[in-house]
């Protein structure tokens, strides 16, 4: 039974999305059946899940059996400049029986807007955002595939760009890295995903783990040679040679200390933040900024000390609420409880619906967000079901999405909207 289980939980990765699916049959029809324990539910969400068509170890399938494994209630797909994995997702949800919803996160340019200047949400670039387009009609995943064709092209010239320029930084040891043969087969690209910088850190590993092997050499590399910080933790894990996930760690210890010495300006690859909202209204999806804030001692342990939007955080929502944004995102885990309920008072004040989910990309990673648990934040358990509810029905009718004319019409109040939209989430209306 065990062996048969395995077979199938690797085949969710299997490079065939038929295969993906069936295996997901599969294993479903093995809990069905009794022969392996049926995973316990809860009210746990999660918005924000990247998949193999941006970067993470997951197939939209296995990232489906993941989120139900964890007992989540819902769980959506959320990929940088792609939306190739949606289809799957969407088939996979309904396979596990699990409720879903689809996105894409992108980088947005405000430089024509009064933030020009500012450093946003984006750690490595002023002026640049992520913003996120939520609850995509399932009739518009074409649209979206053709707005952002053109983006991905100028992506991966850039792309290319910060390639050449880790090869200057690391020819002195020896390492070379090849865009098309070390980091375009370590994505999705040939079937749609895109290339961020975590494909060409994550190729860059497997060329340092080729050069110096597993454990201290390593170590003694990144200290000594490249004058990287590691924490203790990391450290522990790249000493370890039977480590599991060791490319995986060691890009997030080059990620943290080496972007900087190779980072590029975006330009061109970056919609400018008003044509994007104005695609996501003619598409009825929900453009939702994704608010970071100051950095101290990071809660994820993933970013360093730094300052975001904190200071001009009233200049940042009276720009969006002009611009139009509908939503505004947010992650219980990565903030502090003063700086949540400063975002929660203006999403309030200035009419923002909230959005909210675990950025998912590591397989250190929990689907649960235990943050999200506090009762401050239950708002965001419906807010998600209402998101459901409006995808599905603006895949039936644009129409009928949360934010239309005609939505706003009927339904003046924000929260008289949510209430309606989550019935239809819930199959209630």
């Amino acid at each position: 039974m065990e062996r048969k289980y395995n077979k199938y939980l690797t085949r969710l990765n299997d490079e065939d999305i038929g295969v993906r699916l069936e295996s997901l049959k599969k294993l479903v029809g093995m809990i069905e059946k009794g022969e392996i324990e049926r995973p316990k539910g809860g009210k746990d969400v999660n918005n924000h899940i990247h998949t193999s068509y941006s970067f993470s170890p997951y197939s939209p399938a296995k990232s489906v059996w993941m989120a139900y494994n964890a007992g989540l209630m819902t769980a959506g797909i959320m990929d940088h400049d792609s939306i190739a994995g949606a289809r799957e997702f969407i088939e996979a949800g309904k396979i596990a029986g699990i409720a879903t919803t689809i996105g894409v996160e992108c980088r947005v340019d405000f430089s024509g807007t009064p933030l020009n200047g500012k450093k946003l949400n984006n750690p490595d670039q002023a002026s640049i955002a992520y913003v996120a387009l939520h609850g995509i009609p399932h009739t518009m995943i074409d649209r979206v595939k053709s707005f952002f064709a053109p983006y991905t092209i100028e992506r991966n010239k850039r792309n290319r760009h910060m390639v050449g320029k880790i090869n200057g930084l690391l020819e002195p040891y020896g390492i070379s890295l090849d865009f098309d043969k070390d980091v375009v087969p370590v994505s999705k690209f040939n079937e749609g995903g895109s290339i961020t910088e975590r494909h060409i850190l994550y190729a860059l590993s497997f060329k340092m783990v080729e050069k110096f092997g597993r454990g201290k050499g390593i170590v003694d590399f990144l200290k000594n040679d490249l004058r990287i910080n590691l924490s203790s933790k990391i450290e522990g894990f790249l000493l370890d040679p039977e480590n599991g996930f060791y490319e995986y760690d060691l890009l997030g210890a080059l990620k943290s200390d080496m972007v900087e010495k190779f980072y590029i300006n975006a330009g061109a690859e970056c919609p400018d933040v008003k044509g994007l909202i104005g695609f996501a209204n003619s598409i009825g999806a929900i453009a939702a900024y994704a608010y970071l804030g100051d950095v101290g001692s990071s809660v994820t342990g993933d970013k360093k000390t730094q300052k975001f939007e904190d200071d001009y955080i009233t200049l940042l929502f009276e720009v969006l609420k002009g611009l139009g944004f509908n939503a505004v995102t947010y992650m219980p885990s990565r903030n502090t409880m003063e700086q949540l309920k400063r975002v929660k008072q203006l999403c309030e004040e200035y009419g923002f619906f909230q959005i909210s989910g675990e950025d998912i990309n590591s397989p250190r990673q929990s689907f649960i967000c235990e943050a999200m648990r506090d009762e401050e934040f239950k708002n965001l358990i419906a807010s998600t079901w209402a998101l459901i509810g409006h995808e599905r029905a603006a895949t039936e009718n644009p129409e009928r999405s949360m934010f239309s004319k005609k939505a706003l019409n009927k339904y003046p109040s924000l929260d008289d909207r949510i209430d309606i939209y989550k019935k239809i989430g819930r199959n209630k209306i």
